[in-house]
């Protein structure tokens, strides 16, 4: 049987390499909780798009988007038994994990192959669970035979629902959205990231999203070195699942807003 791993990050990989699990993998390189969207994630301009964005806001080449996230593309298109998406709880891993199952909808009528999610919230044990890449190969074989659920064709019917409303980054419609909508089927962590991504749409009086206030209140606070700064957002903020690098486009963008000094 051909099975193919989806992983949500190198980290994951490193972990995924110790467990006893059979079948290739692909790491899912791209960061869909910023940056331009459009409805079609299988079209040439969706990642022409994505690649000139990821490059000129992070410094990146287009050689090694290509090589680490595009070319990896094809293995999508290629003939599996079994496809298995590895994408935990925060906005990060949900939203890439609806371009992915996206992606998977437009090249497939879902007769062939069998997909099924391994998405924790949480980790026995572990009452500060940060993501998979902390977990070895025997908590992930764990994850693999305890939680491990098929995807129906409703789920990526709700998957292309919600992925309309996503890639809009309209905040009237997503509130309504997700109070309208009470069946979330086998992706039971879209919600509370999609209530996260609500808070960065919504701007208080003073113009800034619920991020970017978190970063200046923090800043305020008196922590003003960049790395504490990241230290302080993560204890309370584990949803959103940034890295540094998203958190510097926020307090970039804070510098635009309200004059943020520059940070060390």
């Amino acid at each position: 049987m051909s099975t193919l791993h989806i992983l949500n990050g190198d980290s994951t990989l490193y972990g995924f390499k110790q467990t006893s699990i059979d079948g290739d993998t692909m790491v899912w390189r791209e960061v869909l909780s910023e940056g331009p969207l459009e409805m079609n994630i299988g079209a040439a301009h969706f990642w022409e798009t994505r690649c000139q964005w990821i490059c000129k806001t992070f410094d990146d080449n287009d050689m090694d988007y290509r090589r680490d996230m595009v070319d990896h593309l094809a293995q999508l298109t290629e003939p599996h038994d079994e496809i298995n998406l590895w994408f935990e709880y925060d906005l990060h891993c949900q939203s890439n994990m609806l371009g992915v199952m996206n992606y998977l909808h437009q090249l497939t009528d879902l007769s062939a192959p069998n997909i099924y999610l391994i998405s924790p919230g949480e980790f026995p044990g572990k009452p500060d669970f940060a993501g998979m890449g902390e977990l070895n190969g025997e908590e992930l074989q764990y994850l693999y035979d305890n939680i491990r659920l098929q995807l129906s064709e409703v789920d990526f019917t709700i998957a292309a629902e919600t992925w309309e409303m996503y890639v809009k980054h309209d905040a009237e419609h997503l509130e309504q959205y997700l109070a309208n909508t009470q069946f979330w089927g086998s992706l039971h962590l879209l919600k509370p990231a999609l209530q996260a991504h609500l808070k960065r749409l919504q701007l208080n009086e003073a113009g800034l999203n619920y991020v970017e206030q978190k970063l200046l209140d923090i800043y305020n606070s008196g922590i003003t070195k960049f790395q504490d700064m990241c230290m302080k957002f993560w204890e309370t903020e584990k949803i959103y699942g940034m890295g540094d690098l998203e958190i510097g486009l926020y307090l970039q963008r804070l510098k635009e807003k309200v004059g943020l000094p520059e940070l060390s």
